[in-house]
């Protein structure tokens, strides 16, 4: 069953963030996700003013918790502190 990365994100230091985004996009695709939505223009219907929005598609929710702990990963949160976000892992419907 596939699972998703969702994640909402304010970035505070572009610069900064720009370093987090080239790892963890190798990062994600080395743990088969695939991003579905990574930035680009949104409406915002409901919540927070968060002008970003990401959303990754992983084989299974274990391969989208095993991303997020990885060695890749793990380097690439080093520059997460750059934005404010809300990220949660999330099982699919098929």
């Amino acid at each position: 069953m596939s699972a998703y990365w969702v994640a909402r994100v304010h970035v505070t230091d572009p610069e900064t963030y720009s370093k987090y985004a080239a790892l963890a996009g190798p990062a994600v695709e080395k743990h088969g996700g695939v991003f579905l939505a990574r930035g680009g223009k949104q409406i915002i219907l409901e919540g927070g003013a968060f002008e970003r929005s990401v959303v990754a598609r992983f084989p299974s929710l274990e391969a989208a918790e095993k991303c997020y702990h990885s060695p890749e990963y793990t380097e690439a949160r080093k520059y997460v502190g750059t934005a404010e976000r809300h990220m949660v892992a999330v099982e699919g419907l098929d």
